[in-house]
């Protein structure tokens, strides 16, 4: 096993398709793509490629540490009692766990992901 993980941003195998969960629904009908990459240290540590398209959502991470590194699109990001910030290509952030907040995708985005809970 190797100890050096390239993650592939172009994967060309099928991604898990999804939605969001009902409840946190608040706009649009955004539809996510999950190409999974990697898991390590017993389930805890996962990354890979994510993608969106347009509309709004409830995000919560509980206990989870997660860094996005933003390859495409334009997201706005509004902390619970917080200001809107917004990440475009090239852009990276890392959200805490106890993050709630809205997630907005604008225009269509992927990301790195790296979680760890």
């Amino acid at each position: 096993m190797s100890l050096l993980k390239t993650i592939d941003t172009n994967p060309t195998f099928a991604p898990r398709e999804s939605g969001p969960l009902p409840e946190r629904l608040i706009s649009g009908n955004p539809a996510f793509k999950t190409w999974a990459q990697d898991v390590a240290r017993g389930e805890t540590v996962h990354s890979g490629v994510w993608e969106a398209t347009p509309g709004e959502t409830r995000s919560i991470k509980g206990e989870k540490f997660e860094f996005c590194h933003i390859l495409s699109g334009l997201i706005e990001l509004t902390p619970e009692d917080g200001e809107p910030v917004v990440y475009k290509a090239g852009d990276s952030f890392v959200m805490k766990p106890g993050f709630v907040g809205v997630w907005k995708t604008i225009e269509t985005v992927r990301k790195i992901y790296v979680t760890v809970s």
